[in-house]
């Protein structure tokens, strides 16, 4: 039986803490000075509530452990799910530019999102998690083995990474 265990590496999560840390310092900051009947208050509040929780969503992805196994990928932590293999019933994987005018993942200026799904779970990693490759390698593998139709941006986004033939289904 394979098993293997990935986690985000704080290194690729120190982005997302420093945005979080200078968002609530931008917005939070302010409010201490506002007099309570200020109009900006209103404006200011819920964006400091925002990067609050950009911030403890951060957080839960550091905590979050993915266990990759013969059966199937479990997550643990808050944003955790177990998604058995033999039951996968959506694989889908989405690229995002970090750039203007960059639309594909060979392009590497963005990241990958993988959604895994079964019986209703679903299960959300990006290519921050540490070995992505060999978890979505594995996926793919799990998904071509049960014969589940794939959209076309995912087909797109595998063929560019070479994980799948041009127009395969």
């Amino acid at each position: 039986m394979s098993r293997s265990i990935h986690r985000y590496p704080t290194r690729s999560l120190a982005g997302d803490y420093a945005r979080a840390g200078l968002g609530i310092a931008l917005t939070g900051g302010p409010l201490l000075l506002l007099s309570p009947g200020s109009a900006m208050i209103w404006v200011l509040a819920p964006l400091a509530l925002l990067f609050a929780a950009f911030g403890l969503r951060t957080a839960g992805r550091q905590t979050m452990q993915v266990e990759m196994s013969d059966e199937g990928i479990r997550a643990s932590g808050p944003f955790g799910a177990a998604i058995s293999w033999e039951r996968l019933d959506v694989l889908r994987l989405r690229y995002f530019s970090s750039k203007r005018g960059r639309s594909r993942p060979e392009d590497g200026e963005g990241w990958l999102q993988l959604a895994l799904g079964s019986d209703g779970r679903k299960l959300r990693i990006d290519s921050a998690l540490s070995d992505f490759d060999a978890v979505l390698a594995r996926a793919v593998a799990q998904a071509r083995t049960r014969g589940l139709a794939l959209d076309e941006t995912t087909r797109h986004n595998l063929h560019a990474l070479g994980l799948i033939a041009e127009g395969a289904p």
